[in-house]
């Protein structure tokens, strides 16, 4: 069932549901757009937008009227009257308070109603992936992995942070994606114990680990991935860091299936890592959902209340930081199946030294 025949069968007769967020709006309509207003009633649904994508809307948008933006208010208002509407949901988790402060202005008479109902009724189908979403962040993570090994041949010492990152942003695009999934981590030496460190100028020496975290965008789908090099030679202390990850990485996939918790994966990295004697310098959560957006629930960390069921899909990121020295994470994708996962990420993850 589309999310919109979900919001609809939920709905009430005088009850309408505005989605305004991009990211749910592209899910329930299948059109990328920067604004637009998608209307949902009981009886139908409408997609405002404006002229820059009015035309092509109308090619790409099936489950719902397409109407040209002129009068927001003036059109909203219509859609209303037409309907009997009253109460109008809206995307607690989303919605800034001035944007439900300037609809309650210009709709004086209806009810708002900024619950979590409506977003909670989007998480909960969108955590869990379709087939054509999941072939789409699997070709998204192709793409990522083509464009690594593209940039190991290049990696060599004096290169800056900067430079391999500029590299990787042009490999993405060269080999297929839609753009990169977020601001890529390219972070060397020391730089590479500040988990989400941010490329500088300073340029990758022998000795040193690299860590490289980034992802491609295909269809709207995000891929996320982490892997460290080695640049020349690695000293024993990297090697054995490097080594816990790896097992850390490697022991969480081992457990993750349906109905087990995040907190329980976690714990599982956490302990590997605790008898390697690195237990505390892992300072982040084990993984995240990933789809439309790079973060999106579940959760997978020491707090975490996410079940995790068939269907959805999470990254396995365990890291060692060691302040002032070095760092090491290891990244994969997850699919969690019937019984089990399957690992989409499929790049290798034994220790590469350039």
């Amino acid at each position: 069932m589309s999310i919109i025949d979900k919001i609809k069968s939920e709905l009430s007769n005088n009850h309408a549901a505005i989605i305004t967020s991009e990211v749910n709006r592209f899910y329930a309509t299948g059109f990328g757009s920067s604004s637009g207003t998608l209307f949902i009633t009981k009886e139908r649904a409408y997609f405002l937008t404006d002229g820059r994508y009015f035309d092509k809307a109308v090619e790409v948008v099936h489950d719902c009227k397409v109407v040209l933006l002129e009068d927001f208010t003036e059109q909203a208002q219509r859609i209303f009257d037409a309907h009997g509407i009253q109460i109008v949901s809206v995307e607690s988790k989303t919605m800034t308070i001035g944007a439900l402060m300037e609809l309650i202005e210009k709709f004086p008479f209806k009810d708002f109603d900024s619950s979590p109902w409506l977003s909670d009724i989007i998480e909960k189908q969108r955590i869990i992936k379709a087939e054509a979403e999941l072939k789409c962040i699997e070709q998204a993570q192709r793409i990522a992995e083509r464009a690594y090994t593209k940039v190991l041949d290049k990696l060599e010492p004096g290169l800056t942070e900067k430079q391999v990152a500029t590299l990787l942003t042009y490999y993405l695009l060269e080999q297929g994606a839609d753009g990169i999934a977020f601001p890529i981590i390219a972070a060397s030496g020391k730089n590479a114990s500040i988990p989400h460190a941010q490329p500088t100028n300073k340029a990758i020496e022998d000795g040193e680990f690299l860590i490289l975290d980034f992802g491609a965008v295909y269809k709207g789908y995000r891929s996320d991935m982490t892997r460290t090099v080695g640049l020349g030679g690695v000293n024993d202390e990297m090697r054995r860091v490097f080594n816990a990850v790896l097992g850390a990485n490697n022991d969480a996939l081992k457990v993750l299936r349906p109905d087990i918790s995040g907190k329980l994966a976690d714990n599982v990295a956490r302990s590997t890592l605790e008898a390697w004697g690195y237990d505390k310098y892992f300072t982040h959560g084990l993984g995240h959902g990933v789809g439309l957006e790079t973060h999106e629930p579940p959760r997978l960390s020491k707090k975490s209340d996410s079940i995790l069921r068939e269907g959805m899909v999470v990254t396995v990121e365990p890291g060692v930081y060691i302040p002032g020295k070095f760092g090491v994470r290891i990244e994969d994708m997850a699919y969690i199946t019937a019984d089990a996962c399957i690992c989409i990420t499929k790049a290798p993850k034994a220790l590469i030294c350039k």
